[in-house]
């Protein structure tokens, strides 16, 4: 698969430290879809924040399944999450669909500080393909000091393609059956947002170097799912998988 960056691919780097997981955004066997519903601004429990969606129950927007995974990951991951986007999906009663998750840390943990590392996968299928002439911003912080774009009017649109300091960095096409692994590096204290990306089993390459953005997080604020432009157009239904999410301190963990 053919990738584009605008700064040059790197080799593979080998770690030279060990990483820590500061917040897992995993699911184990037994995490069900009524688990987010638990989940409120008087009672925040961890994983995730649910509050960005439309009108339906959450069973509309979100579901669970071992089938939604990557089936490469080497994490101690038993399910994977389909998000859903579709003309129900206004939040607030806003001309945008949206179906985000939020992560929601422990009490004391800080993933807007030092040089972190925001880790998923990400996945369409051909029956719910996102619509191309549709702005789909997705997992994004937001201030959108980083993000992936898909769709719309810009030049790289029709690619799924990686944005830092409000610029387009990297892209490749979006194809549907294709699992696609990110890891953000984020450097908070320096200001600075570098790309580690592969597909399917392979391990994560730095694709884009340290990119200057005006990187700030208050550790709830990166948005796990997709925001789509619908402006009163009718944009149909869509499926995003999502596997993988989880956020390390330390050295970039390559394996997927």
């Amino acid at each position: 698969m053919k990738s584009t960056s605008i700064l040059p691919l790197l080799s593979t780097l080998t770690p030279l430290a060990s990483a820590a997981t500061v917040w897992s955004g995993l699911f184990n066997e037994s995490y069900t879809v009524a688990d987010f519903d638990k989940w409120s601004w008087s009672s925040q429990i961890p994983p995730y924040q649910w509050y960005i969606h439309g009108s339906e129950e959450t069973a509309h927007y979100l579901s669970l399944s071992s089938e939604y995974k990557n089936p490469n990951s080497t994490l101690d991951e038993a399910q994977g999450l389909k998000t859903t986007l579709d003309n129900t999906a206004s939040w607030n009663g806003q001309t945008m669909m949206r179906t985000e998750l939020i992560p929601q840390v422990e009490s004391g943990v800080d993933i807007g500080s030092g040089k972190k590392y925001y880790h998923f996968s990400l996945s369409v299928d051909e029956d719910g393909l996102p619509n191309v002439e549709l702005e789909h911003q997705i997992a994004f912080f937001e201030s959108h000091f980083t993000e992936l774009k898909y769709g719309g009017s810009s030049d790289t649109a029709s690619s799924l393609t990686f944005y830092a300091n409000s610029a387009a960095q990297w892209s490749t096409a979006l194809e549907a059956g294709v699992w696609y692994n990110f890891a953000y590096g984020i450097d908070f204290d320096g200001g600075s947002v570098e790309l580690y990306t592969s597909t399917g089993a392979d391990d994560l390459e730095l694709a884009v170097q340290a990119v200057s953005a005006s990187a700030s997080s208050n550790s709830q604020d990166w948005h796990v799912g997709v925001l789509r432009l619908d402006n009163g157009v009718d944009g149909g239904e869509e499926s995003w998988y999502w596997s993988g999410v989880y956020v390390e301190d330390g050295e970039v963990t390559l394996a997927v």
